[in-house]
């Protein structure tokens, strides 16, 4: 992929950087995949409340990195927490189970683009040049529930060459033979990991990382049997999958991923390790 430098033209969070940026910059260099999860950036059990400290420290992380030059190009994919979670249970929509309500999927989807306008609404107060993609008006599960995911990524890839951060969600997807299903961030994270060639992906949640037994981050996953039976559902309504399909997810991928805390995120962005990586 070609096209202009986001580091060119000045504005707060475009500047010039470190070695990570010298290693990974490029109009043609992989792009960074970033998940800020739903229960960090909102209070989950709270129907449609944002945790304005959370998120407005995510955004702060984003907009350094970027400013720093310790990430050149960058895809921000975020949960749908107390927003879409909410709606999506209270109608019984799921990742498996779908509708053909069309007052539902505007429930849902309405409520993931609220949130979606608040997060970029931050990002762009510290000049960060977010924009939206919806994949509810993008993605299809052509072969029902149980299908792969079809996620056109010609969009993101071009607003990556123009200097610009798209900026994804958790949504709803036009699924055959069930309607419209959930489609989790997470997901969408491996999509766009393998789609778009990411050199790195980090998951950003409201734990240090994947935790054992004990309560304890473990350093590394590189099989999803070895750590099975530490991984456990969300405590909170999640219709998505919970830890144990994040990791199933990232285990996929051929670039490094990286499960973390809100402490976590700055080192990740600066090229540093993090948390739990799984690879």
């Amino acid at each position: 992929m070609t096209g202009a430098d986001p580091t060119a033209d000045g504005g707060d969070a475009r500047g010039a950087g470190g070695d990570e940026a010298a290693d990974g910059a490029g109009t043609d260099a992989p792009p960074v995949v970033l998940k800020l999860g739903g229960s960090l950036i909102t209070e989950k059990d709270r129907p449609e409340t944002l945790d304005d400290a959370a998120l407005d420290a995510a955004c702060d992380a984003v907009a350094d990195a970027l400013a720093a030059g310790d990430v050149d190009r960058l895809v921000v994919v975020h949960g749908g927490g107390s927003f879409g979670h909410h709606h999506a249970s209270e109608r019984g929509v799921s990742t498996t189970d779908g509708t053909r309500d069309a007052d539902a999927v505007a429930a849902v989807h309405g409520a993931m683009k609220r949130l979606n306008a608040h997060v970029l609404e931050r990002l762009r107060e510290r000049g960060v040049p977010a924009v939206p993609v919806h994949p509810l008006s993008l993605a299809a599960r052509t072969e029902g529930a149980d299908g792969r995911l079809d996620l056109p990524l010609g969009s993101t890839a071009t607003l990556l060459d123009e200097g610009f951060v798209p900026v994804l969600h958790g949504d709803g997807v036009a699924t055959a033979g069930d309607g419209v299903t959930v489609v989790s961030g997470d997901e969408l994270v491996a999509e766009l990991a393998a789609g778009l060639a990411a050199r790195r992906v980090g998951v950003c949640s409201t734990v240090p990382g994947v935790l054992d037994g004990d309560g304890d981050v473990i350093d590394e996953i590189d099989d999803f049997g070895a750590v099975a039976d530490a991984l456990g559902a969300s405590d909170a309504t999640d219709v998505s999958g919970g830890m144990a399909a994040k990791v199933r997810e990232l285990l996929d991928l051929d670039a490094p991923a990286y499960v973390f805390g809100a402490a976590g995120l700055a080192p990740f962005l600066r090229g540093e390790g993090a948390g739990t990586r799984i690879d």
